[in-house]
């Protein structure tokens, strides 16, 4: 399965009055590395959705480590299982350039959508997903 890794900064818009991560906002991380994991298979966002949609339909997050304002952190993305219609991805955040300090995971399932119901993943995009 495809995996790929964000060095990021925790940005002030993304920092709580306690000057922390504000925890709804680690969901627009894992966006961005939705997007970027979908163009490092050649599939960008604008040439995906075609036919297609891709709902979230489960996200979780698992906080283990507080990552204060300004913070560099790691963030590891990939594809965690494919079901027949659904895409589950997997998520780590590390706090440290060695991947040592784990800050926090978790996991966001999308199902692919055609024509208002599920579908099947189309064997090229499974086969982009999977690194083969």
């Amino acid at each position: 399965m495809v995996s790929i890794e964000l060095k990021r900064r925790i940005r002030w818009a993304d920092a709580d009055a306690a000057g922390r991560l504000h925890f709804p906002r680690i969901f627009e991380y894992v966006e961005e590395g939705e997007s970027e994991l979908w163009r490092s298979i050649g599939y960008p966002l604008l040439e995906r959705r075609g036919d297609y949609d891709f709902p979230r339909v489960h996200v979780e997050c698992h906080f283990k480590k507080v990552l204060p304002l300004d913070a560099p952190f790691i963030m590891r993305f990939s594809v965690g299982r494919l079901g027949r219609s659904s895409i589950r991805y997997d998520f780590e955040v590390f706090a440290d350039e060695e991947k040592k300090e784990l800050a926090l995971n978790g996991s966001m399932t999308v199902v692919v959508v055609q024509n208002g119901k599920p579908s099947a993943i189309p064997p090229t995009l499974r086969a982009a997903l999977e690194g083969v």
